[in-house]
């Protein structure tokens, strides 16, 4: 199934169920390619504006961005799902000899490493989205400025979500070289950019709390 072919109700309904796929690296990269496209309708909103006409530039570059970003954050939903679903077949792979021990072994060490390298990758397209939305909710248009803070907090939360599916499968990784690898750029990013999205979302709230 082609998750980002069906609708939101369908996805919805399909994530409540106790089916393997999607679930919350799938969620996780729809929730940030949400933020993105708020971010990048605050840009929609700002262009052709003569109040931003000094910014426009830079602006529509931020939007050519956002707008990659939000296409690859969409692929990723699938992308985790076709990851996924080898995992939770090598998990139920016979260990009754040594030979199957030996076999399990070796499928789950390729399909561990399948399943982190889709969440990093929604999590490195959430630090993107944030970089840009933190420019949306600086220069970007006033009427706008609460989609740039739902942005933030969106993109926020996704790049936290994402961070647990690659957790939980650096645990199970026999290779922990690999895993600490794995783990120290999950934590760096998370420690750089859940500050970052809290100071955004913050910001905005200052704002509109005047």
């Amino acid at each position: 199934m082609q998750f980002t072919q069906v609708t939101l109700t369908d996805f919805v309904a399909q994530l409540s169920t106790k089916a393997a796929v999607p679930g919350g690296g799938g969620a996780s990269a729809l929730v940030g390619a949400v933020g993105t496209a708020l971010g990048c309708m605050v840009g929609s909103l700002t262009v052709g504006k003569k109040k931003y006409a000094a910014v426009e530039p830079e602006i529509r570059s931020l939007m050519e961005q956002s707008q990659a970003l939000q296409a690859r954050l969409l692929g990723l939903i699938d992308k985790d799902a076709e990851a996924f679903e080898p995992l939770s077949r090598a998990y139920g792979l016979p260990t009754a000899t040594e030979e199957e021990k030996a076999r399990k072994a070796e499928v789950m060490a390729v399909v561990l490493k399948d399943a982190c390298e889709v969440p990093m990758e929604i999590m490195r397209c959430c630090c993107q989205a944030l970089e840009l939305i933190a420019v949306y909710a600086e220069k970007g248009s006033v009427i706008a400025v609460s989609d740039a803070g739902v942005a933030a907090a969106l993109c926020g939360a996704a790049l936290q979500g994402a961070s647990l599916n690659v957790f939980i499968n650096t645990r199970s990784m026999a290779d922990r070289t690999l895993a600490e690898g794995f783990n120290r750029e999950a934590h760096a990013m998370l420690d750089k950019y859940v500050p970052m999205a809290n100071e955004i979302f913050a910001g905005v709230r200052g704002r509109l709390d005047k």
